[in-house]
This record gives structure tokens, C-alpha cells and sequence, in this order.
């Protein structure tokens, strides 16, 4: 075994390990820890990621070296790490960018709590991307669900709190249908690992056993999953908690915890049921119209919406529309859409609501989207960066999101039928509602305002450096998807 591969192993202790201790340590030391923990957590995952690419074979890590039922397993291949490359950028970023909000907007005595929040949902994050075991899986979603609503509350307003209150109770009833699925499939095949539990579901259906139990099965763990990443309509969570958080949970919630349910789905798909046996279900037909109908109703409410972090939430929900959407093709560029849309998204959305929050600051304060008319004047840079963001979001050719839209276009020219008049008409509908809310508003900011002169406002070097380095990122991996889709499509065949 290289040695190498007991990295991603590290990582989740190492993540671990630092929670605790920033526990005991004051609200600017533990931002110091969270802060190295994940620059720790980046370097590590970029040495497994180079080692996979290299290899071209996925391996498996298990704890303490004992097998199953009493060993737990990990097991990495290009998507994990790749996946996990991408949301870690996104985190450390995210916390940069948004610290000097952060320790504005929580209290001093609860500072140290906020960076232990952040902490925790690395560690979520981590162990549901690697992990090869269903109820670990389920475990860290509970980690997760618990570090999403302390974060929703961090700003300790009434919005906030009733916003965190929501997003608990929704994102609970969707962790108890995913435990239920889980022990239905424990009843089924006695199994718990993926790889294990995949070889006996196939020998099940070969024989014609248990088909609809299984059925049951594969129905909670989709559905409990899509509520907790905001599939429609089970994102009634989503408006309170986005908006109302602070810049650097906002950008954690809707980048990284949502992303991480959706990446645990495609997985289970792919490596405990089978891809094949999920289109015989017929379930991928339900995930194509909730996604579309997600598609619409997110971008309606986003034109409609009259704040910028109300219209960024509700873009959310149209964007986590385009993923179940691309799954819910059931083909292999409808899967290899999907997960590239998955990391895409990722990296915009961060850049949108960080970049927001700071053309909020640079024009008084205000979330009125009619009040950041030549805000471009005041704050270049994050104008730059959410008109950047917006127009990736359209599908403006060169950047990551357009080649979202192609290859989504021929995931469904290969279905055909129904499902490509459906699939086309909900991207037309929702690119031009795109376009309207979010070149419309992007456009108001580099037209200056009518007797008045601009003032430029100066912001934190170190959010500046943060959202310079995220613009970058965005723009890169657009200009390098030729060569990032072969390697993405090429692990997601391996994924198994």
C-alpha cells in the first residue's frame, strides 16, 4: 500500500482532531486552525488526486485493515478526489473571503463556535465523498445537518434563527427517509459496504427477489436526499436559511453541504444499486420532471425576488434543478452533466454570494437589487466577479456552465421522445429567465447613477485576494473543460 493512500484517511482525523481542539481556544485561534486545517486538507487531497490520476485505479482504505461487517472502508478514486479537490478549494476560499463578515456578525463568545461549525462541515463533506459505507454515510449526513443549522443561526437574528429552525426540521425528515431506505437495504442483502451490497442486489434482481422493497428502498434515499439538497418542491427550507446566513455559511450551504448529498446520490447510483437497475425502477423519470419543474419555479422566484441574496437563493433551487434534471436522463452524459454541473455550481454560487454580500456593504449596506446601480464604480471587483458568476450561470460560451447546457442538450438528443421536448423546453424557459434576472441586474452595475458621484469603497485585502483567486477559478475551469471532461468521464465509469 502507498503511502500516499492513507491521505484522504488523514484528512478526515486530522479535520477531526482540530475541531476539538479549536473547542478550547479563543475566537481568533480557531480561526487560525480552521484556516490551516483546510490548507492542510487541500495539499493532502491534492498529492491523492495526482496519485489517482496517475494510476487511473480507484483503491480502498480500511480502518484499522478489518474487513466488513467490523471495519469501516474508504475508497478514492478521480470523482472522489476530484470532487473533493473542487469543494475544499471552494471552503478555504469561502472562509477567507468571508471572515472579516465573520467576526462582525457573530458574537465574540461564539466566534470560536462558528470556525468549529465550518470545521465540522469539512468533515461531513470529506467523509461523505470518500466513504464506502452506508451508515457512515448516514452518520456524517447527521454531522453535516447539525453544522448547516448552526451556521444558518450563526447571525443570531430572528430571521436567522426561524431560517436554521426550518432548515433542521425539513433536513431531519430527509436524514430519517435516507436511514430508512439504508435498513430496508440492510433487511434486503445484510450488507452495509457499496461494493458488497452491489453484488447482492445484482444476484437479487437476477433471481427476481424483493423488487419491490428494493423499489421502496432506492424511493427514500432519493427522496430524503433531494430534500436535503433543495430538489423541487422540498426546498421550502432553502429561502429562510441561504439569505439570512452569514456570507461564509451562505456560500458553505448552498457550494458545499448540498453538493456533498447530491455527489453520496450519484454514488449510491452508481456503485450500491447499479445505474442499469435504477433506470428499470422507473424513478429517473420522476428526478427529470421534478428537476425541470425545479428548473422553472427556481427562476421565477428569482426574477421576482427584489434582493440580491433572495434572487442568488432561488437561483439555487433552478440550478439544483439542472443536476437531478441531467440524472434523471439515465444516460451516461446525462450522469456526466450532472456531476460536472455539481462541481461547476459549486465554485459560481460561492463566488455569487460572497461577491453579494460585499456589493451589499459597498452600497450602504442594502439588499435591494435596485439600490446597486453603479456599484461597479464603488466595488470593481466583486461587480466583476457576481457579473462573472451570473453570466457562467446563463451559459455564456467559454465558461464552465455552457458546457453544462451542451452536454445536457445531447443527453437528451440521445433519449429522444418526451424526455428531450421536455428537457429542451425547460432549458429554454430557465436560460432566458437566467439572463433576465441575472445579466438584467449585473448590467444596472456598471451604469453610474444619476447626480451622484461615485466613491470607491475600500474592503479587506484578504476578501479582495479571496475573491480575485475564486474569479480565477471559475474562469480556468471553464477554459479547461476539453480537458477536465475526458478525465470526469472517464472516472465516472470507474466510479463502480
Amino acid at each position: 500500500m502507498r503511502f500516499v493512500q492513507n491521505f484522504p484517511f488523514f484528512c478526515i482525523l486530522l479535520t477531526l482532531i482540530c475541531t476539538v481542539i479549536s473547542s478550547v481556544l479563543s475566537g481568533k485561534k480557531a480561526r487560525m486552525m480552521t484556516v490551516f486545517i483546510l490548507g492542510a486538507d487541500w495539499v493532502l487531497n491534492a498529492f491523492t488526486l495526482a496519485d489517482v490520476l496517475r494510476t487511473g485505479e480507484s483503491f480502498a482504505f480500511r480502518m484499522g485493515h478489518f474487513a466488513a461487517p467490523w471495519g469501516n472502508e474508504i475508497r478514492v478514486g478521480v470523482a472522489e478526489a476530484l470532487a473533493a479537490q473542487v469543494l475544499l478549494t471552494v471552503i478555504l476560499l469561502a472562509v477567507l473571503a468571508g471572515m472579516k463578515r465573520s467576526t462582525v456578525g457573530v458574537e465574540k463568545s461564539k466566534s470560536a463556535l462558528f470556525c468549529i461549525l465550518c470545521d465540522l462541515a469539512t468533515l461531513a463533506m470529506l467523509a461523505l465523498v470518500y466513504t464506502n459505507d452506508l451508515f457512515t454515510a448516514y452518520v456524517f449526513i447527521e454531522i453535516n445537518t447539525l453544522a448547516a443549522a448552526g451556521l444558518t443561526m450563526s447571525r443570531q437574528n430572528g430571521r436567522s434563527l426561524a431560517g436554521g429552525a426550518r432548515y433542521l426540521i425539513m433536513n431531519l425528515i430527509g436524514s430519517s427517509m435516507f436511514l430508512l431506505g439504508v435498513v430496508l437495504l440492510y433487511i434486503i442483502t445484510g450488507q452495509l459496504l457499496m461494493v458488497p451490497l452491489r453484488e447482492t442486489l445484482a444476484t437479487l434482481d437476477l433471481n427476481g427477489q424483493y423488487r419491490v422493497p428494493l423499489l421502496m428502498a432506492l424511493l427514500l434515499i432519493t427522496l430524503g436526499l433531494g430534500m436535503k439538497s433543495g430538489l423541487y418542491p422540498f426546498e421550502k427550507w432553502l429561502p429562510g436559511a441561504y439569505p439570512n446566513a452569514l456570507p461564509t455559511a451562505s456560500a458553505l450551504l448552498s457550494s458545499v453541504i448540498s453538493k456533498s448529498y447530491i455527489f453520496l446520490l450519484i454514488k449510491i447510483y452508481t456503485r450500491v444499486i447499479g445505474f442499469e437497475l435504477v433506470r428499470q425502477t422507473g424513478i429517473l423519470n420522476v428526478i427529470l420532471v421534478m428537476g425541470c419543474a425545479g428548473m422553472i419555479m427556481g427562476s421565477v422566484k428569482a426574477v421576482r425576488s427584489r434582493t440580491t441574496r433572495m434572487m442568488t437563493a432561488y437561483s439555487s433551487i433552478a440550478q439544483i434543478g439542472y443536476i437531478y434534471m441531467a440524472l434523471g436522463l439515465g444516460n451516461e452524459l446525462g450522469m456526466l452533466a450532472a456531476l460536472w454541473h455539481l462541481l461547476a455550481h459549486s465554485m459560481t454560487k460561492s463566488l455569487l454570494f460572497l461577491s453579494g454580500s460585499v456589493l451589499d456593504e459597498a452600497s450602504g449596506g442594502t439588499h435591494q437589487r435596485r439600490d446597486l446601480r453603479g456599484v461597479f464604480y464603488r466595488s470593481p471587483l466583486a461587480a466583476v466577479c457576481f457579473a462573472v458568476g451570473g453570466a457562467n450561470l446563463v451559459g455564456v460560451p467559454l465558461l464552465s456552465v455552457f458546457i453544462t447546457k451542451v452536454t445536457m442538450a445531447e443527453a437528451a438528443i440521445a433519449c429522444g421522445g418526451w424526455r428531450l421536448a421536455l428537457t429542451l423546453a425547460a432549458m429554454v424557459v430557465s436560460t432566458l429567465l437566467n439572463a433576465a434576472y441575472f445579466l438584467g441586474t449585473a448590467s444596472s452595475f456598471f451604469s453610474p447613477r444619476e447626480g451622484m458621484k461615485e466613491q470607491r469603497v475600500k474592503g479587506s485585502r484578504l476578501t479582495t485576494a479571496a475573491l480575485a483567486v475564486l474569479l480565477a477559478v471559475n474562469v480556468v475551469f471553464g477554459l479547461m473543460s476539453q480537458t477536465l471532461l475526458p478525465i470526469l468521464q472517464t472516472a465516472l465509469q470507474a466510479i463502480v
